[in-house]
């Protein structure tokens, strides 16, 4: 059962804001710091995304469909229909956080990595997810603001202006930018992954200062962390199984059923922590605990689907077929080229038109 390590340095970071809190000109300047870190987050998500791999993806376009509709329209489906546990089992504002969760976008290295291990569609994973991060540039904030209303900034001009600017023109610019830092972004990946979680520790940073100032930890009781766990439990399996039953009756081989799980019921904490920083503002902190808990929780048990599905008959039986059909290929070619090195050896040559033969 695999502990994320960045979740570690999440909780770190939770820890050092609830013993020391940016406050006063402290907390001005961590509040520039991290509006500067969410500009920088997703120019940098515009200019790896692939423009040419997204546009050929596109032939695989029913299984996209899919990974999108669970994402934004299953997902938020179910949580809304979690408003009837307020406020009874969830908080107001813990239900703010379930509900902003089910809108953010799927990720893109986890599915990647379980649908690998699991012998599935490795490439269509990588074009759901890179279409649901896009997507979610747009999809999340709008749907965020109509649906929450109030606590996520409600449908304002100065939202959908803070959403443009802090969100959507530092991602265009990335994209028109790419060209030319393409090549140095693949070359410095490693290194840029650190700015990226690094940019986004700052974000929590800021979040749950704001939050200790507010006090807001008073209304979190243990029992209804507990309580909110088992609802997100319930909502994973829920998705786990519409995913893989669902893609099946929709007719997809084994391999697609795979990628659309695995992409269909991730949440991307690095694209929704800026995202609620943004939304949220200075109730961000609470905002951003249900999709931490998430994350954790869709690592644990994906890693554990992840490889039961690599080992089940059906993966063995596949491997095989490709195994066997690989196999026969290299021995057709072998087959014809030893037959075309015979006849070049064997065949009697064309005489030329000046030589005795001809005559």
């Amino acid at each position: 059962m695999p502990i994320d390590p960045y979740i570690l340095a999440l909780l770190a970071t939770v820890g050092l804001a609830a013993l020391l809190p940016a406050s006063g000109a402290a907390a001005t300047v961590a509040n520039g710091a991290a509006t500067g870190a969410v500009a920088l987050l997703f120019f940098l998500y515009g200019a790896r995304l692939s423009t040419r791999e997204a546009l050929d993806g596109l032939k695989h376009w029913r299984l996209h469909v899919t990974v999108l509709a669970c994402t934004f329209l299953l997902f938020p489906l179910l949580g809304l229909a979690a408003r009837g546990l307020v406020p009874t089992v969830l908080t107001p504002d813990l239900y703010s956080g379930f509900l902003f969760l089910c809108l953010v976008p799927s990720t893109i290295q986890s599915s990647i990595a379980f649908t690998s291990i699991a012998r599935g569609n490795v490439p269509a994973a990588i074009c759901a997810g890179s279409f649901s991060s896009l997507a979610g540039i747009v999809l999340t904030p709008l749907l965020a603001a109509l649906l929450l209303g109030n606590s996520a900034g409600g449908l304002s001009a100065g939202s959908l202006g803070k959403i443009v600017l802090q969100l959507l023109v530092p991602f265009l610019a990335g994209q028109l930018m790419r060209r030319w830092l393409g090549g140095f972004l693949l070359r410095h990946k490693k290194v840029l992954g650190y700015v990226d979680r690094g940019s986004i520790l700052l974000v929590v940073y800021t979040a749950f200062s704001a939050g200790m100032n507010r006090g807001v930890w008073q209304l979190v009781t243990p029992a209804r962390l507990g309580l909110l766990m088992v609802v997100e439990a319930m909502v994973l399996a829920a998705m786990l199984s519409l995913t893989w039953y669902g893609a099946k009756r929709l007719g997809f081989g084994r391999s697609d059923r795979i990628a659309i799980q695995f992409a269909g019921s991730k949440k991307s904490l690095a694209a929704g922590l800026p995202m609620a920083s943004v939304l949220f503002g200075a109730h961000a902190s609470l905002a951003v605990l249900p999709l931490m808990l998430f994350h954790q929780m869709q690592l644990m048990v994906c890693a554990v689907i992840a490889r039961r599905r690599a080992g089940d008959p059906e993966a063995e039986e596949e491997a095989g077929e490709e195994a066997a059909e690989a196999m026969a290929v290299e021995e057709q070619s072998a087959a014809a080229a030893a037959a075309t090195s015979t006849v070049a050896v064997t065949a009697p040559g064309r005489p030329s038109p000046g030589s005795p033969a001809a005559r």
